[in-house]
Formats: structure tokens, sequence, C-alpha cells
């Protein structure tokens, strides 16, 4: 029995479930294209991204521009790309970026989940429809005679539908399930890369707005500060040469009467 043989005895569903099938193949073969094209170089870009930065930014946000056709790499471009924005900044447009690129990297689940969904029903749909045929051309009366004879072979048939469906969904839950796995380590990927480039901006942003504060704080310090034994001592050696004065003029007006005596005497 080959394919054709048993699609037409499969019964109408099998026209639902052939276009399910084509689309599940399509989605699957579109996907495992993109990941084959996304996983091997993005490791690499992302070590140069992030050691570059450390030295120059601009030359950073070059090499990501040139690898925007990785996911990856928009994700790390999007912040490189603004004009000396503040960590704030710097972090939303990672989040945003984030955002948006996972997004597309589920691109195709959503048919994927349909044809989960949808093809064992469609398929146990068929096996009904085949049972009310088979069934229902048999009389009360034929049985136990060779009149039934065809009947096994219908419900046997009809059974193909059911097959059918089951087999397209479990192929399409076997991909979507490492789809999934994917998108859930490139989220992990994209986290580590970006807390890492956002850790080193922050760091070159508080470097940048640190040397100002640095040269005030340095030229405070050079300054020197005025002992507090010199201000006490220098008032007191003031008021002692004050106090000098006054005693050796004390002592001239002292000794002035006697000489004053002598010349009154002469």
């Amino acid at each position: 029995m080959n394919i054709l043989e048993l699609f037409e005895k499969g019964g109408i569903a099998m026209i639902p479930l052939l276009v399910l099938s084509v689309l599940s193949i399509a989605t699957i073969f579109e996907r495992l294209w993109f990941w084959a094209r996304v996983l091997p170089k993005e490791r690499a870009l992302v070590n140069r991204v992030l050691e570059t930065a450390e030295q120059d930014w601009d030359l950073a946000a070059e090499i990501a521009r040139q690898g925007r056709s990785s996911p990856i790499a928009r994700f790390l471009y999007a912040p490189l790309q603004l004009e000396n924005p503040d960590p704030e900044l710097f972090q939303l447009a990672l989040e945003a970026s984030a955002d948006e690129e996972l997004a597309n990297m589920r691109r195709g689940d959503k048919i994927l989940e349909g044809v989960i969904a949808i093809a064992p029903l469609l398929g146990l749909l068929g096996t009904v429809l085949g049972l009310i045929e088979s069934l229902g051309s048999i009389r009360i009366g034929d049985l136990g005679t060779t009149a039934t004879e065809g009947v096994t072979q219908g419900i046997g048939e009809s059974l193909i539908s059911t097959a059918t469906g089951l087999i397209v969904a479990i192929i399409s839950l076997s991909f979507y399930r490492v789809f999934q796995g994917f998108v859930v380590n490139q989220a992990k990927v994209f986290r580590k890369s970006g807390n890492a480039l956002e850790l080193c901006y922050r760091q070159f942003w508080s470097q940048r707005q640190r040397p100002p504060q640095d040269k005030e704080t340095q030229t405070a310090k050079d300054e020197p500060t005025p002992k507090t034994d010199d201000l006490d001592l220098k008032p007191a050696t003031v008021a002692d040469h004050h106090n000098s004065d006054s005693s050796k003029a004390d002592d001239g007006a002292a000794e002035t009467p006697p000489n004053e005596q002598t010349n009154s005497n002469n």
C-alpha cells in the first residue's frame, strides 16, 4: 500500500491533514535554517564586541553593526548606536532590543502549536466519519453473514486518518520543543551578554564623570592646612612681645626720677 492509496482510504479528513503537514514541514525547515545560521557564530561575535568595548566603544559599535544579520549583533548594536546615553537609557535600549529579537525567534511557533492541537482532532474526525460510513451499510439481518466481511476492513481503513493526525502532531511537537529550547538558551545568552555590556558601560560612564571631582579633591588635599598649635602660639607671642615692651617702658620710667633729682640738685 503506497502513500496515494493511504491518502484515498483515509477519507476526506486527509485533505486538511495534508495542508497541516505541509505547513508544519515548511515551518520546521525554515526554523532549522534560521538556527543553523545563528548559533555557530554567536559566541565569537559576543566575545569580540565585549572585548573591544573595554578599549574603544566606537569600534565595538562598528563590529556589532557589521554583524546585524545575527540577532545577538542587533541586540548589542541597539544601545551602542546611541550618542552618549546615560546608563538608564543604555539599559532601556538593551531591554527593548532583547524583547524584539526574542519575539522574532519565536516566529512560526503559533503555526506549530496550531498543528499540534488540530491534527489529532482531524484524525479522530476522519475515523469517526469512516466508522459511520462502514457501520451505516450494515443491516441487523446481515449480522453473522458474509455481508459484514467488509465492515472490519472499512473500520481499519478509517483509522488511517487518526494515525496520520497523530504522526503529524508528534513530529510537530518534537521540533516545537527543540525550538523552544533554543529560544530559552538565547534568552540566557542575551541576559548574560547584556549584563556584561551594561556593566562595562557603567564603569566607562563613572570614569568619565569622575575626573572633575578627583581634581577638586586633589586640590583640596594639596592645600596646606594651618596647624592649631601655630594659631594658638602666634597670639601668645604677640602678647608676650607687647608685655615685654610695656615692662621695658615701666623700667625706664622707674629709672628716670633719680636722674631728674640729680639734675635738680646740681
